[in-house]
Formats: structure tokens, sequence, C-alpha cells
């Protein structure tokens, strides 16, 4: 198929836009493939792997943007090529009122003129740039949301402290989701205002909490990401520990919830105690640690489902069962599905658009399997050498950079995960596919649309082979996401699949189908 590719120079848009550029192009007739992104030496690495890097691209800049589409015909992709200009071009300012073009800013200085007032910028930039960006903003007085990766730890300590020494957040980096006075950044769900704040260093665990929390009929005051390395020894909590000291003092937030990984160990010590001292109830959840119940004024959880309802429980001093499924209707799920496989058929699959919704899965589903390898194991004797590649019973975090180097991140773009679950669906031993489903701000329009149409064709091959194919899913979002929660569960629904209210649900539903 003819490759088409272009370079435009000195030319800069954020990951996100072209993201969505790189999907709508994908998406056109006779279009295979098509990859628009900087010219960094990353992203061309990944045009290499996919055999799209071209002499042309070959010789971009990191400040150059490339577009390489791969069509049936070279008038395809030339089309494709002028569709991705006009995208691009829907970004520029709109008139001034005297008709001529309205500057848009180009600095952050400029910015804050235009938009007088701010006090948080969000910075998505290249990642060598992105702590020039930040040190301007917090040399400004503004709180940062930063998107960008591929900062230094170095450089993320030295912004974090003087961001602390500022009383200011330094969210990220690689920071993918918050909740600001009620505004989602990046992406966050359209959930309901209420007494409960939230810290975490993680993205879909932050969604997946506040969702419930929502459905619960609870609502959020802040919900702060951290990023994912600040629980690390070297960065030490700074920010976990900024965002609960600033939950404490605020007037709205009457419960809070800290969300992690588990911690370094010495890092551990001094979450707990700067939360301890908080004088608020705070619920503590990281996610694979063995701490449980209540000690010192702490609730501590080990899956976000418990983080939801342990919250709801004490914000709404009541015992209710807000989630679970009683045992004898799970139990009765699982042998609806499970009499229906073949002999063999014994294996499960999970392919996962969030990795805190991969890592609770992974935590559920350890206690019912013998061995669970992943990209992202529980052990280091579970790692699978490949992603690419499943073996026996597999959970795979397609957000992972294997996958999205140079791609969009599954929640914005399904095709690779449905490329994927046609994969697995076509290993005669696999029993059961689990799957999330994250909807929201910045997730693809409607991916239960486009999962629905994998899932029936799967479904139809596996029984043209004499075999049954079953599909445990979850849907991380609200009814007022723009997606509509229940719609995409009906959706899901309708193709065949088995739809749970939360993530932790869905893994033991899969788990009592294999077991």
């Amino acid at each position: 198929m003819p490759l088409i590719s272009q370079i435009k120079p000195n030319t800069y848009y954020d990951s996100v836009r072209l993201m969505r550029v790189s999907e709508i192009l994908s998406g056109l007739p006779e279009v295979r493939q098509a990859i628009v992104a900087m010219g960094t030496e990353a992203n061309k690495r990944v045009l290499a792997e996919t055999h799209l890097l071209t002499g042309t691209v070959q010789a971009a800049g990191a400040n150059d943007l490339m577009l390489v589409v791969e069509a049936g015909t070279a008038e395809a992709g030339e089309a494709a090529l002028k569709q991705a200009e006009a995208k691009l071009a829907e970004t520029a300012p709109p008139a001034a009122g005297n008709g001529a073009e309205a500057a848009r800013p180009r600095s952050l200085a400029q910015a804050r003129q235009v938009l007088a007032g701010a006090n948080m910028a969000l910075v998505s930039t290249p990642g060598p740039y992105a702590k020039l960006e930040v040190a301007r903003a917090l040399q400004a007085g503004m709180h940062v949301f930063l998107f960008s990766d591929n900062v230094t730890l170095a450089e993320e300590l030295e912004l974090k402290q003087w961001a602390v020494s500022q009383n200011l957040l330094m969210m990220g980096p690689g920071c993918g989701t918050a909740i600001i006075n009620g505004v989602a950044l990046a992406f966050a769900n359209a959930v309901r205002r209420g007494p409960i704040g939230l810290v975490a260093a993680s993205g879909t665990g932050l969604q997946e909490v506040t969702c419930l929390l929502d459905r619960g009929g609870s609502g959020i005051s802040q919900a702060i990401g951290v990023g994912g390395r600040d629980l690390s020894e070297t960065i030490g909590g700074l920010m976990m520990r900024q965002g609960l000291a600033m939950l404490a003092a605020d007037p709205q937030t009457e419960l809070i919830i800290l969300i992690s990984k588990p911690p370094a160990p010495s890092v551990t010590e001094t979450i707990l105690e700067a939360a301890q001292n908080c004088g608020k109830p705070v619920v503590v959840s990281f996610l694979g640690s063995r701490r449980s119940g209540q000690n010192n004024g702490l609730t501590f959880t080990s899956t976000l489902e418990e983080t939801a309802e342990a919250a709801l429980r004490l914000i709404n001093h009541d015992e209710r069962d807000y989630f679970e499924l009683a045992p004898a209707q799970l139990a009765a799920r699982a042998v609806a599905e499970g009499e229906k496989l073949a002999p063999g058929q014994r294996y499960l699959r999970g392919l996962f658009s969030g990795g805190s919704l991969c890592d609770e899965a992974m935590l559920l589903l350890a206690e019912r399997l013998p061995a669970l390898y992943s990209n992202i194991p529980l052990r280091p004797e579970w790692t699978l050498p490949d992603g690419w590649h499943s073996r026996e019973h597999s959970c795979i975090d397609m957000g992972e950079e294997e996958f999205t180097l140079g791609r969009p991140h599954p929640m914005i773009d399904p095709r690779l995960r449905q490329e994927r679950l046609l994969k697995e669906a076509d290993d005669p031993e696999v029993a059961v596919i689990l799957l999330d489903v994250v909807i929201g701000y910045g997730a693809h329009p409607n991916p239960a649309g486009a999962l629905a149409e994998t899932i029936r064709a799967a479904k139809e091959k596996a029984a043209a082979q004499g075999r049954y194919l079953a599909v445990v899913a979850h849907v991380c979002g609200t009814e007022t996401d723009p997606q509509g929660l229940a719609r995409q569960e009906r959706i899901l629904q309708e193709a065949g699949a088995v739809v749970l209210p939360t993530n932790a649900q869905a893994a033991r539903l899969a788990a009592a189908i294999v077991s």
C-alpha cells in the first residue's frame, strides 16, 4: 500500500489533539494506518516498528510535525493528509470583532493577559520543554496540571519542592485526571459536587472511585492527581501530602480519600502520619497493600470498589452495601456463562484501557487463579516477555507505552484493543474476555459501540467453531458523561456482554467462570 508522508517544520500541537486527528484519519475509507505526531526520536522508532517510517519523516526534528498515512491508493493518502490539515486548522483562533484574526497567545505571559485572574496552567508540551513552562507558571503563582511525561525524576523533585514552598499544586508529570472546583481536567468524568476530596497517583483509579461515589449519591469537592511517581522514594509523596493539606484546610471537604499503588516503605509512614494528623476522616487505598480495617482514625481498603463504599458509609453514617453483588447472584451468573463453554476452554484474557483498573482486577483474579501473566505483573515470574502475546490467564494494560507510543490511547481510539480482542477470541482455549470501558471527557464518543461490533464478531466466530465466548465488562462513568452510562451499558449488553456495575465485580465474575 502507498505510504504518503509530510513534515510541517516548527509546528507544535499537543498530544491529545494529535491523537484525535490520528484517530479520525485512521477511520477514513481506504486508510489502513495513520499517525500524526511530533518528530521525536521515540515517535520515529514507533514509525519504524510499524513500517511507517519514510525518508521524508526520518529527517524531522523534535519541533516538527510528522504526518504519515498508509492507504489503498495514493489519492486516498493525499486526501487524508488534506483532511489532517483541515482538522488541525480547526484549532485556529476566532476572528476578532473587527474582522481581523485574533492573535492566539504564544506564551504563558500572553495567555495570562487574555485570561486575567487565571490561577492554573495545564501544560502539555514535549517532556524536554515541560520543565521551563512549569517553572514559568509556578513563578507566576499558578497551580500546574502537567499532562506531559518524559520529565526526569530530578526535574519533578525540583518542581514539586518549589510548588510546595509556594503552597501550590504541581500535578504530574503524566497526570491524566483531576477535577478542580468542579472542572474536569483531561480524562475525567461528569460527577456531582459534594463533600469528598481525593488525592490520587492513579488516573483511572481516580475515575473509578469518583464515578462510584457519584453512583452512590455523593459527590466530589476536589479530585487532585499527583502523577504516578509521586510516592516513590525520590519524590517522597510531596504532592500527595500537599493535596492532603489543602483538602484538610478546605471547608467544603468533609472526608478525604488517598489512592495509589503501595508507596515506597519510608514514604508510606510519612503519608499515613500526615493523614492521621489532618483532622478529617481519611480512607486509604494503597492497591495491593495488606492493610485493612480501621486504625488511628484511618480506614484502609484493598480495592477501588471497597474504597468508594467505605467513603460512602463514613459520609452517610450507615453500613449499607452500596455495590456488592451477593455471592449467590455471582455464582448463578458464573454458572449460566460457564455451562455454555466447550471442553478445553479454560483461560481468561483481560484487555484493559485503564492501568489501575487492570491492577484492581488482577489483585482479585490472583486470589482464584494459579498464575496471571501481564505486561504490568503482580509478581516478577508472571511477566509476559512480549505484551503483544498472551499466555494462559493474562491481563494486559493496553494503555502502557508499548501500545501507545505514536498511537492514540485506547480510551481515545479502541481499534488496537478491538484487534487484540479478535486475536484472543481465536484461541480455542480462551473462555472469557474481561474488559473495562472508560467514558467521560477526553474519551472516545462511543467506545461501547465500537467494541460491540467486535464482541459480536468474536462471538459469532467462536460459535461457528463450536465454542462459546463469554465477555464480561464494566463501564467506568456516570449518566451525565457525554456518552451516557446507561446507554453504554445497554450497547454492550445487546452485543452479548455481561455488564457489571464495578470493575471489581466484573473481575470476580470472570474468575468464577474459569475457576
